[in-house]
Protein backbone atom coordinates (compact mmCIF):
# COMPACT_ATOMS: atom_id res chain seq x y z
CA UNK A 1 0.00 0.00 0.00
CA UNK A 2 1.77 3.77 -0.82
CA UNK A 3 0.81 6.79 1.01
CA UNK A 4 2.08 10.25 -0.85
CA UNK A 5 0.83 13.23 -2.37
CA UNK A 6 2.05 15.70 -5.01
CA UNK A 7 3.99 18.07 -3.54
CA UNK A 8 7.65 18.20 -3.75
CA UNK A 9 10.43 18.62 -1.31
CA UNK A 10 13.30 21.58 -1.86
CA UNK A 11 16.20 20.38 -3.04
CA UNK A 12 19.50 20.08 -1.48
CA UNK A 13 18.19 21.04 1.71
CA UNK A 14 17.16 18.82 4.70
CA UNK A 15 13.35 17.93 5.54
CA UNK A 16 11.51 16.62 7.89
CA UNK A 17 9.22 13.61 7.20
CA UNK A 18 7.40 11.24 9.72
CA UNK A 19 4.99 8.51 8.72
CA UNK A 20 2.55 6.56 10.78
CA UNK A 21 0.20 3.75 11.02
CA UNK A 22 -2.40 3.55 13.60
CA UNK A 23 -4.42 0.74 15.18
CA UNK A 24 -6.61 0.53 12.74
CA UNK A 25 -4.08 1.04 9.45
CA UNK A 26 -4.35 4.57 8.43
CA UNK A 27 -1.56 5.62 6.85
CA UNK A 28 -0.14 9.48 7.53
CA UNK A 29 2.92 11.11 5.85
CA UNK A 30 3.77 14.41 7.78
CA UNK A 31 6.34 17.06 5.82
CA UNK A 32 8.30 19.71 8.27
CA UNK A 33 5.15 19.13 10.87
CA UNK A 34 2.37 19.26 9.01
CA UNK A 35 -0.03 16.19 7.88
CA UNK A 36 1.07 16.03 3.92
CA UNK A 37 -1.13 12.97 2.48
CA UNK A 38 -3.42 10.32 4.60
CA UNK A 39 -4.62 6.76 3.66
CA UNK A 40 -7.43 4.13 4.41
CA UNK A 41 -6.12 1.04 5.36
CA UNK A 42 -6.45 -1.61 3.20
CA UNK A 43 -6.48 -4.70 5.72
CA UNK A 44 -5.90 -4.99 9.21
CA UNK A 45 -2.04 -4.10 9.80
CA UNK A 46 0.63 -6.53 11.61
CA UNK A 47 4.17 -7.10 12.24
CA UNK A 48 6.14 -8.18 9.71
CA UNK A 49 8.59 -10.35 11.82
CA UNK A 50 10.36 -12.04 8.98
CA UNK A 51 11.16 -9.14 6.69
CA UNK A 52 13.86 -6.72 6.59
CA UNK A 53 13.44 -3.39 6.81
CA UNK A 54 14.32 -1.17 4.09
CA UNK A 55 14.86 2.81 4.22
CA UNK A 56 15.41 4.77 1.22
CA UNK A 57 14.79 1.93 -1.54
CA UNK A 58 12.60 -0.32 -2.92
CA UNK A 59 12.54 -4.24 -1.88
CA UNK A 60 12.43 -5.40 -5.20
CA UNK A 61 12.31 -4.26 -8.83
CA UNK A 62 8.76 -2.14 -9.84
CA UNK A 63 7.99 -0.46 -13.01
CA UNK A 64 8.51 4.00 -12.66
CA UNK A 65 6.02 6.08 -11.80
CA UNK A 66 4.23 8.18 -14.15
CA UNK A 67 5.55 6.46 -17.10
CA UNK A 68 4.15 6.94 -20.64
CA UNK A 69 3.09 3.28 -22.08
CA UNK A 70 3.69 0.14 -20.84
CA UNK A 71 5.66 -2.14 -23.89
CA UNK A 72 9.07 -0.15 -23.17
CA UNK A 73 8.93 0.54 -19.36
CA UNK A 74 10.56 -2.45 -17.34
CA UNK A 75 10.96 -3.03 -13.64
CA UNK A 76 14.24 -1.10 -12.22
CA UNK A 77 15.52 -0.54 -9.09
CA UNK A 78 15.24 2.60 -7.50
CA UNK A 79 16.85 4.70 -4.54
CA UNK A 80 16.75 7.76 -2.55
CA UNK A 81 19.53 10.23 -3.95
CA UNK A 82 20.62 12.08 -1.00
CA UNK A 83 21.35 11.99 2.76
CA UNK A 84 19.05 10.44 5.95
CA UNK A 85 19.78 11.20 9.10
CA UNK A 86 18.03 11.01 12.73
CA UNK A 87 16.18 8.46 12.10
CA UNK A 88 13.58 7.15 14.93
CA UNK A 89 11.00 4.22 15.06
CA UNK A 90 8.93 4.59 17.76
CA UNK A 91 6.17 1.20 18.88
CA UNK A 92 3.45 3.72 18.51
CA UNK A 93 1.43 5.79 16.22
CA UNK A 94 2.67 9.79 17.17
CA UNK A 95 -0.27 12.29 16.56
CA UNK A 96 -0.36 14.70 14.52
CA UNK A 97 0.05 17.64 17.53
CA UNK A 98 3.08 14.95 18.67
CA UNK A 99 4.70 15.13 14.96
CA UNK A 100 4.50 18.83 15.10
CA UNK A 101 5.97 18.99 18.27
CA UNK A 102 8.92 16.61 16.80
CA UNK A 103 9.46 18.88 14.02
CA UNK A 104 9.81 22.11 16.13
CA UNK A 105 12.56 20.38 18.33
CA UNK A 106 15.07 19.74 15.36
CA UNK A 107 13.93 22.67 13.00
CA UNK A 108 16.50 21.34 10.35
CA UNK A 109 19.37 23.13 9.37
CA UNK A 110 18.74 25.56 6.56
CA UNK A 111 22.30 24.97 4.84
CA UNK A 112 22.70 22.71 1.44
CA UNK A 113 24.85 20.26 2.33
CA UNK A 114 24.74 18.33 -0.91
CA UNK A 115 26.84 19.98 -3.91
CA UNK A 116 24.10 21.05 -7.17
CA UNK A 117 23.91 18.27 -9.95
CA UNK A 118 25.40 19.41 -13.51
CA UNK A 119 25.77 17.58 -15.88
CA UNK A 120 29.76 17.53 -16.88
CA UNK A 121 30.95 19.75 -20.05
CA UNK A 122 34.45 20.15 -19.39
CA UNK A 123 36.75 23.54 -19.02
CA UNK A 124 33.71 26.87 -19.40
CA UNK A 125 35.42 29.31 -22.22
CA UNK A 126 36.85 28.87 -24.97
CA UNK A 127 40.02 26.83 -25.55
CA UNK A 128 42.20 24.77 -27.88
CA UNK A 129 40.19 23.65 -30.80
CA UNK A 130 40.36 19.74 -31.22
CA UNK A 131 38.68 17.12 -29.52
CA UNK A 132 40.13 15.23 -26.25
CA UNK A 133 39.61 12.21 -24.52
CA UNK A 134 38.79 12.41 -21.27
CA UNK A 135 36.95 11.46 -18.30
CA UNK A 136 33.74 13.85 -17.64
CA UNK A 137 32.68 13.32 -13.82
CA UNK A 138 29.26 13.96 -12.92
CA UNK A 139 28.47 13.46 -8.63
CA UNK A 140 30.78 10.34 -6.94
CA UNK A 141 27.53 7.95 -6.33
CA UNK A 142 26.94 8.16 -9.85
CA UNK A 143 29.96 7.88 -11.64
CA UNK A 144 30.64 4.87 -8.90
CA UNK A 145 28.22 2.51 -10.92
CA UNK A 146 30.34 3.27 -14.23
CA UNK A 147 33.28 0.70 -14.31
CA UNK A 148 35.27 2.80 -17.04
CA UNK A 149 39.09 3.29 -17.40
CA UNK A 150 40.32 6.90 -17.49
CA UNK A 151 39.25 7.36 -21.11
CA UNK A 152 35.63 7.11 -21.49
CA UNK A 153 34.11 10.61 -22.76
CA UNK A 154 35.02 12.78 -25.44
CA UNK A 155 34.82 16.58 -25.42
CA UNK A 156 35.25 19.20 -28.02
CA UNK A 157 36.49 22.70 -27.96
CA UNK A 158 36.49 25.63 -30.01
CA UNK A 159 39.56 28.04 -29.66
CA UNK A 160 36.81 30.60 -31.37
CA UNK A 161 33.97 29.91 -29.51
CA UNK A 162 33.04 29.00 -26.07
CA UNK A 163 30.87 26.15 -27.03
CA UNK A 164 31.55 23.02 -26.62
CA UNK A 165 30.43 19.58 -27.81
CA UNK A 166 29.68 16.57 -25.15
CA UNK A 167 30.31 12.90 -25.57
CA UNK A 168 29.36 11.79 -22.42
CA UNK A 169 27.66 8.19 -20.92
CA UNK A 170 25.07 10.29 -19.49
CA UNK A 171 23.69 10.79 -22.75
CA UNK A 172 24.78 7.43 -24.12
CA UNK A 173 27.32 9.34 -25.81
CA UNK A 174 24.96 10.93 -27.64
CA UNK A 175 26.72 14.27 -28.54
CA UNK A 176 25.06 17.48 -26.95
CA UNK A 177 26.31 21.46 -27.78
CA UNK A 178 26.62 22.97 -24.40
CA UNK A 179 26.44 27.12 -24.54
CA UNK A 180 28.99 29.50 -22.24
CA UNK A 181 26.51 29.64 -19.60
CA UNK A 182 25.64 25.77 -19.31
CA UNK A 183 22.57 25.34 -21.61
CA UNK A 184 22.65 22.02 -23.42
CA UNK A 185 21.16 21.08 -26.67
CA UNK A 186 20.86 17.38 -27.71
CA UNK A 187 19.46 15.94 -30.35
CA UNK A 188 17.82 12.02 -30.93
CA UNK A 189 19.84 9.03 -31.89
CA UNK A 190 17.69 7.13 -34.93
CA UNK A 191 15.10 5.87 -33.31
CA UNK A 192 11.94 2.80 -34.49
CA UNK A 193 9.23 1.20 -32.48
CA UNK A 194 6.95 -1.01 -32.25
CA UNK A 195 3.78 -2.24 -30.39
CA UNK A 196 5.76 -5.18 -28.57
CA UNK A 197 9.01 -3.13 -26.91
CA UNK A 198 8.15 0.62 -27.09
CA UNK A 199 11.00 2.63 -28.87
CA UNK A 200 14.70 1.26 -30.04
CA UNK A 201 16.94 3.81 -29.31
CA UNK A 202 20.61 4.71 -27.81
CA UNK A 203 18.41 5.94 -25.15
CA UNK A 204 17.25 2.98 -23.92
CA UNK A 205 20.98 1.51 -23.71
CA UNK A 206 21.41 2.74 -20.40
CA UNK A 207 24.96 1.09 -19.92
CA UNK A 208 26.50 1.84 -23.00
CA UNK A 209 26.81 -1.85 -23.93
CA UNK A 210 26.77 -1.06 -27.91
CA UNK A 211 27.15 2.57 -27.89
CA UNK A 212 30.73 3.56 -27.88
CA UNK A 213 32.71 6.94 -29.49
CA UNK A 214 36.24 7.49 -30.59
CA UNK A 215 38.05 10.34 -32.35
CA UNK A 216 39.61 9.73 -35.69
CA UNK A 217 41.20 12.46 -36.41
CA UNK A 218 42.26 15.69 -34.44
CA UNK A 219 44.18 18.83 -36.20
CA UNK A 220 44.31 22.51 -36.21
CA UNK A 221 42.27 22.30 -39.01
CA UNK A 222 39.95 19.85 -37.93
CA UNK A 223 38.44 16.82 -35.70
CA UNK A 224 36.10 13.99 -36.56
CA UNK A 225 34.26 12.05 -34.08
CA UNK A 226 32.83 8.68 -34.49
CA UNK A 227 29.83 7.70 -32.38
CA UNK A 228 28.72 4.33 -33.05
CA UNK A 229 25.12 2.67 -31.84
CA UNK A 230 22.93 -0.27 -32.26
CA UNK A 231 18.97 1.05 -31.56
CA UNK A 232 18.09 -0.95 -28.32
CA UNK A 233 14.60 -1.31 -26.97
CA UNK A 234 14.65 -1.28 -22.79
CA UNK A 235 14.18 -5.25 -23.39
CA UNK A 236 17.96 -5.01 -24.33
CA UNK A 237 17.11 -6.23 -27.98
CA UNK A 238 18.09 -4.72 -30.91
CA UNK A 239 15.94 -3.23 -33.84
CA UNK A 240 15.27 -5.67 -37.01
CA UNK A 241 17.61 -8.30 -36.09
CA UNK A 242 18.48 -10.71 -38.31
CA UNK A 243 17.21 -14.99 -37.67
CA UNK A 244 20.21 -16.39 -39.41
CA UNK A 245 22.84 -13.97 -38.68
CA UNK A 246 22.11 -12.12 -35.56
CA UNK A 247 22.69 -8.95 -36.92
CA UNK A 248 19.96 -5.88 -36.53
CA UNK A 249 20.36 -2.35 -37.40
CA UNK A 250 23.50 -0.57 -36.86
CA UNK A 251 24.25 3.29 -36.89
CA UNK A 252 27.48 5.21 -37.63
CA UNK A 253 27.52 8.75 -37.24
CA UNK A 254 30.76 10.92 -38.39
CA UNK A 255 30.89 14.55 -37.20
CA UNK A 256 33.18 16.68 -38.86
CA UNK A 257 34.15 19.59 -36.05
CA UNK A 258 36.05 22.69 -37.78
CA UNK A 259 37.29 25.81 -35.70
CA UNK A 260 33.78 28.12 -36.44
CA UNK A 261 31.97 26.00 -33.88
CA UNK A 262 30.51 23.87 -36.79
CA UNK A 263 30.02 20.58 -37.50
CA UNK A 264 28.73 17.98 -40.21
CA UNK A 265 26.75 15.11 -38.93
CA UNK A 266 26.79 12.39 -41.24
CA UNK A 267 24.34 9.22 -40.49
CA UNK A 268 24.96 6.48 -41.96
CA UNK A 269 23.85 2.47 -41.76
CA UNK A 270 23.79 -0.53 -43.79
CA UNK A 271 21.20 -0.67 -46.67
CA UNK A 272 17.86 -1.70 -45.97
CA UNK A 273 18.61 -2.73 -42.11
CA UNK A 274 16.58 0.49 -40.70
CA UNK A 275 13.39 -0.24 -42.59
CA UNK A 276 10.37 1.45 -40.92
CA UNK A 277 8.90 2.92 -39.11
CA UNK A 278 11.72 5.66 -38.06
CA UNK A 279 12.63 8.73 -37.20
CA UNK A 280 15.75 10.70 -38.23
CA UNK A 281 16.28 13.55 -35.65
CA UNK A 282 14.69 14.86 -33.16
CA UNK A 283 15.41 18.55 -31.45
CA UNK A 284 16.11 17.56 -27.12
CA UNK A 285 17.44 20.23 -24.91
CA UNK A 286 17.94 19.76 -21.19
CA UNK A 287 16.68 21.08 -18.09
CA UNK A 288 19.20 20.53 -15.18
CA UNK A 289 18.23 19.75 -11.42
CA UNK A 290 16.61 22.69 -10.47
CA UNK A 291 15.96 24.05 -13.81
CA UNK A 292 12.63 24.70 -15.52
CA UNK A 293 11.85 25.25 -19.09
CA UNK A 294 12.14 29.00 -19.14
CA UNK A 295 15.35 29.25 -17.45
CA UNK A 296 17.02 27.57 -20.63
CA UNK A 297 14.21 28.97 -24.01
CA UNK A 298 12.94 32.08 -24.90
CA UNK A 299 8.87 32.38 -25.15
CA UNK A 300 9.43 32.05 -28.39
CA UNK A 301 11.94 28.93 -28.44
CA UNK A 302 12.73 28.35 -31.89
CA UNK A 303 13.17 30.01 -35.58
CA UNK A 304 12.95 28.24 -38.34
CA UNK A 305 13.69 29.55 -41.94
CA UNK A 306 14.25 28.75 -45.70
CA UNK A 307 17.00 29.85 -48.52
CA UNK A 308 14.42 32.64 -49.69
CA UNK A 309 14.76 34.29 -46.04
CA UNK A 310 11.06 33.35 -45.22
CA UNK A 311 10.98 32.73 -41.60
CA UNK A 312 8.81 31.45 -38.55
CA UNK A 313 8.78 31.29 -35.28
CA UNK A 314 7.59 28.34 -32.98
CA UNK A 315 6.18 29.81 -29.26
CA UNK A 316 4.86 28.90 -26.25
CA UNK A 317 1.05 30.84 -25.51
CA UNK A 318 -1.45 31.36 -23.21
CA UNK A 319 -4.25 28.92 -25.28
CA UNK A 320 -2.57 26.82 -27.44
CA UNK A 321 -4.32 25.23 -30.09
CA UNK A 322 -4.56 21.61 -30.71
CA UNK A 323 -3.61 21.67 -34.30
CA UNK A 324 -0.65 21.97 -35.89
CA UNK A 325 1.17 25.03 -35.92
CA UNK A 326 0.72 26.88 -39.98
CA UNK A 327 2.10 29.67 -41.71
CA UNK A 328 5.46 27.91 -41.64
CA UNK A 329 7.83 28.85 -44.43
CA UNK A 330 7.60 26.58 -47.05
CA UNK A 331 11.05 24.03 -47.51
CA UNK A 332 12.53 24.93 -44.58
CA UNK A 333 16.22 23.92 -43.67
CA UNK A 334 17.19 26.27 -41.13
CA UNK A 335 16.00 25.54 -37.52
CA UNK A 336 18.19 28.07 -34.33
CA UNK A 337 16.52 26.95 -30.97
CA UNK A 338 16.76 30.80 -29.10
CA UNK A 339 18.27 29.55 -25.90
CA UNK A 340 18.27 32.20 -22.90
CA UNK A 341 22.45 32.82 -23.82
CA UNK A 342 24.10 34.64 -26.14
CA UNK A 343 25.74 31.25 -28.17
CA UNK A 344 22.58 29.41 -29.89
CA UNK A 345 22.34 25.80 -31.26
CA UNK A 346 21.21 25.71 -34.55
CA UNK A 347 21.03 22.70 -37.14
CA UNK A 348 20.76 23.33 -41.53
CA UNK A 349 19.45 21.06 -43.03
CA UNK A 350 19.47 19.54 -47.01
CA UNK A 351 17.82 21.07 -49.95
CA UNK A 352 14.73 18.88 -49.91
CA UNK A 353 14.40 18.48 -45.97
CA UNK A 354 10.61 17.95 -44.95
CA UNK A 355 10.81 19.99 -41.18
CA UNK A 356 7.84 19.17 -39.04
CA UNK A 357 6.56 21.75 -36.42
CA UNK A 358 4.87 20.12 -34.29
CA UNK A 359 2.23 21.92 -31.72
CA UNK A 360 2.05 25.22 -29.93
CA UNK A 361 2.80 24.80 -26.20
CA UNK A 362 1.28 26.06 -22.98
CA UNK A 363 2.98 29.16 -21.59
CA UNK A 364 2.66 27.59 -18.28
CA UNK A 365 5.37 24.82 -19.15
CA UNK A 366 7.93 27.43 -18.93
CA UNK A 367 7.56 27.15 -15.10
CA UNK A 368 7.96 23.48 -14.99
CA UNK A 369 10.92 20.74 -15.78
CA UNK A 370 11.81 19.11 -18.75
CA UNK A 371 8.58 17.17 -20.25
CA UNK A 372 10.65 13.84 -19.86
CA UNK A 373 13.17 12.64 -17.46
CA UNK A 374 14.01 8.40 -18.34
CA UNK A 375 16.87 10.16 -20.25
CA UNK A 376 19.72 11.81 -20.05
CA UNK A 377 21.57 10.26 -16.79
CA UNK A 378 18.85 8.18 -15.45
CA UNK A 379 19.17 4.43 -15.17
CA UNK A 380 15.64 3.24 -15.30
CA UNK A 381 14.86 0.94 -17.80
CA UNK A 382 11.87 2.92 -19.94
CA UNK A 383 11.10 4.50 -23.23
CA UNK A 384 9.22 7.47 -21.41
CA UNK A 385 8.61 9.28 -17.91
CA UNK A 386 6.58 12.27 -17.17
CA UNK A 387 9.07 14.39 -15.26
CA UNK A 388 7.21 15.43 -11.72
CA UNK A 389 10.17 18.05 -9.86
CA UNK A 390 12.93 19.47 -10.86
CA UNK A 391 14.76 16.76 -8.88
CA UNK A 392 16.69 15.35 -12.14
CA UNK A 393 18.12 16.11 -15.35
CA UNK A 394 15.07 15.78 -18.11
CA UNK A 395 14.41 16.67 -22.01
CA UNK A 396 11.62 18.53 -23.70
CA UNK A 397 10.05 20.38 -26.42
CA UNK A 398 11.50 17.55 -29.70
CA UNK A 399 10.11 20.09 -32.53
CA UNK A 400 10.75 20.95 -34.80
CA UNK A 401 11.71 17.06 -36.32
CA UNK A 402 12.95 16.70 -39.59
CA UNK A 403 12.83 14.14 -42.84
CA UNK A 404 16.40 15.12 -44.61
CA UNK A 405 16.98 13.34 -48.25
CA UNK A 406 18.42 10.47 -48.03
CA UNK A 407 21.74 9.00 -49.98
CA UNK A 408 23.04 5.47 -51.09
CA UNK A 409 25.76 4.40 -52.41
CA UNK A 410 28.01 1.01 -51.65
CA UNK A 411 25.24 -0.56 -49.71
CA UNK A 412 24.67 2.27 -47.23
CA UNK A 413 22.63 4.96 -46.61
CA UNK A 414 23.11 8.36 -44.89
CA UNK A 415 21.76 11.84 -44.18
CA UNK A 416 23.11 14.83 -43.30
CA UNK A 417 22.88 18.49 -41.50
CA UNK A 418 24.99 20.63 -40.38
CA UNK A 419 25.06 21.76 -36.89
CA UNK A 420 26.40 24.47 -34.31
CA UNK A 421 25.83 27.09 -31.77
CA UNK A 422 26.53 31.00 -33.07
CA UNK A 423 25.86 34.73 -31.74
CA UNK A 424 25.29 35.82 -35.05
CA UNK A 425 21.86 36.44 -36.63
CA UNK A 426 19.52 34.74 -38.27
CA UNK A 427 20.47 35.86 -41.53
CA UNK A 428 24.29 34.72 -41.47
CA UNK A 429 23.04 31.60 -40.99
CA UNK A 430 21.12 31.38 -43.79
CA UNK A 431 24.20 32.35 -45.83
CA UNK A 432 26.20 29.45 -44.38
CA UNK A 433 22.78 27.18 -45.50
CA UNK A 434 23.42 28.81 -48.84
CA UNK A 435 26.77 28.35 -48.99
CA UNK A 436 26.82 24.07 -48.03
CA UNK A 437 23.80 23.24 -49.89
CA UNK A 438 24.91 25.65 -53.15
CA UNK A 439 28.97 26.01 -52.49
CA UNK A 440 31.13 28.20 -55.27
CA UNK A 441 32.12 25.96 -58.16
CA UNK A 442 35.82 25.07 -58.20
CA UNK A 443 38.34 25.07 -60.63
CA UNK A 444 41.64 24.14 -61.00
CA UNK A 445 44.29 26.15 -63.66
CA UNK A 446 47.48 24.57 -62.36
CA UNK A 447 49.17 21.58 -60.41
CA UNK A 448 48.57 17.63 -60.81
CA UNK A 449 45.32 17.60 -59.05
CA UNK A 450 41.62 17.38 -60.20
CA UNK A 451 38.24 18.08 -58.55
CA UNK A 452 36.12 14.90 -57.04
CA UNK A 453 33.48 17.23 -55.95
CA UNK A 454 31.58 19.31 -52.75
CA UNK A 455 31.36 16.35 -50.48
CA UNK A 456 28.74 17.77 -47.82
CA UNK A 457 29.16 15.39 -45.66
CA UNK A 458 32.94 17.05 -44.42
CA UNK A 459 31.61 20.32 -46.07
CA UNK A 460 34.99 20.26 -48.14
CA UNK A 461 35.96 19.62 -51.20
CA UNK A 462 37.97 16.92 -52.17
CA UNK A 463 40.67 17.05 -54.69
CA UNK A 464 42.29 13.96 -56.03
CA UNK A 465 46.60 13.82 -56.50
CA UNK A 466 46.49 12.99 -60.24
CA UNK A 467 49.85 12.70 -61.15
CA UNK A 468 53.61 12.97 -59.65
CA UNK A 469 55.36 15.91 -57.73
CA UNK A 470 54.72 18.29 -54.94
CA UNK A 471 54.02 21.11 -57.56
CA UNK A 472 51.95 24.01 -56.28
CA UNK A 473 47.71 23.40 -56.47
CA UNK A 474 46.18 26.65 -57.88
CA UNK A 475 42.74 26.95 -57.92
CA UNK A 476 39.63 29.63 -57.67
CA UNK A 477 36.14 29.59 -56.13
CA UNK A 478 33.41 31.32 -58.24
CA UNK A 479 31.47 32.61 -55.20
CA UNK A 480 28.48 34.98 -55.61
CA UNK A 481 25.84 36.07 -53.32
CA UNK A 482 23.72 32.68 -55.04
CA UNK A 483 26.86 30.67 -53.89
CA UNK A 484 28.04 32.43 -51.02
CA UNK A 485 31.73 30.67 -49.96
CA UNK A 486 31.78 30.44 -45.71
CA UNK A 487 35.25 28.91 -44.37
CA UNK A 488 35.99 27.01 -47.13
CA UNK A 489 37.50 23.27 -46.65
CA UNK A 490 40.16 21.69 -48.64
CA UNK A 491 40.54 18.07 -48.49
CA UNK A 492 43.32 16.73 -50.76
CA UNK A 493 43.88 13.27 -50.89
CA UNK A 494 47.44 11.99 -52.02
CA UNK A 495 48.82 14.75 -50.37
CA UNK A 496 53.31 14.85 -49.41
CA UNK A 497 54.15 14.11 -46.77
CA UNK A 498 55.11 18.05 -45.73
CA UNK A 499 53.08 20.60 -44.64
CA UNK A 500 51.39 23.13 -46.56
CA UNK A 501 51.56 27.05 -47.19
CA UNK A 502 48.34 29.11 -48.46
CA UNK A 503 47.89 32.26 -50.72
CA UNK A 504 44.53 33.90 -50.78
CA UNK A 505 44.50 36.36 -54.18
CA UNK A 506 48.07 36.78 -54.16
CA UNK A 507 49.06 37.29 -50.91
CA UNK A 508 50.18 35.07 -48.32
CA UNK A 509 47.78 33.84 -45.83
CA UNK A 510 48.97 33.78 -41.76
CA UNK A 511 48.60 30.63 -40.14
CA UNK A 512 46.50 30.69 -38.04
CA UNK A 513 43.77 33.07 -38.03
CA UNK A 514 43.53 32.82 -42.08
CA UNK A 515 44.04 29.59 -42.99
CA UNK A 516 44.69 25.94 -40.83
CA UNK A 517 46.14 22.74 -41.72
CA UNK A 518 46.11 19.26 -40.87
CA UNK A 519 48.01 15.82 -42.14
CA UNK A 520 45.83 12.92 -42.14
CA UNK A 521 48.38 9.90 -42.57
CA UNK A 522 46.77 6.82 -43.77
CA UNK A 523 47.88 2.80 -44.61
CA UNK A 524 48.43 3.90 -47.99
CA UNK A 525 48.48 7.63 -48.34
CA UNK A 526 48.54 11.25 -47.01
CA UNK A 527 45.58 13.60 -47.20
CA UNK A 528 45.97 17.28 -46.52
CA UNK A 529 43.07 19.33 -44.83
CA UNK A 530 43.02 23.04 -45.24
CA UNK A 531 40.30 25.33 -43.42
CA UNK A 532 40.20 28.88 -44.76
CA UNK A 533 38.93 31.74 -42.33
CA UNK A 534 37.32 33.28 -45.15
CA UNK A 535 33.60 34.63 -45.77
CA UNK A 536 32.77 36.35 -49.02
CA UNK A 537 30.43 36.97 -52.11
CA UNK A 538 33.48 37.20 -54.42
CA UNK A 539 35.91 35.26 -56.71
CA UNK A 540 38.96 33.78 -54.81
CA UNK A 541 42.15 32.59 -56.29
CA UNK A 542 44.18 30.21 -54.02
CA UNK A 543 47.25 28.63 -54.09
CA UNK A 544 48.57 25.61 -51.98
CA UNK A 545 51.89 24.88 -52.09
CA UNK A 546 54.11 22.40 -49.71
CA UNK A 547 55.79 23.91 -46.68
CA UNK A 548 59.51 24.11 -46.93
CA UNK A 549 59.65 23.38 -42.98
Amino acid sequence: QCCSDDSTVELRKWTHVACTVGADGRLSVYVNGKLAATAPASTTPSFAYDADMRLGANSHAVRPSNHRGEAGTQPSWFCLDGMLDEIKIYGRAKSAEQVAAAFDAVKPAPQQELKPRRMPSGPEGAGPFGAYYCDLRYYDEWDALWPVGEHPDVLVRFDRSPARVVFWRGTRFSPAWVSENGLWMADQSIEAWDNTEGCYEHMQDRHCHYSHVRIIESHEARAVVHWRYAPTSSHDHHWRVDKKTGWGCWVDEYYYFYPDATGIRKVTWKRGSLGEPHQFQESLPFTQPGQVQGDVVEVEYATVANLAGQTGALSYVQCPSDKPIQGMPPDATIQRYNFRSPHKPFILFEVGNDMHFGKERPLDRLKEPGTCNHWPVCQMRSDGRDSQATDRPAHFLSFPISYPPVHEADDRNWWHGLYGMTDQPLDHLILIAKSWNSPPPMAVSQGPYTVGGYDMSQRAYVLNRSGAGDGPLRCSLDASSDRPAFNPVLVITGWSRSDAVVEINGRGAERGEQFRTGLCRGLDRTDLVIWLALETTERIALTVSPSSN
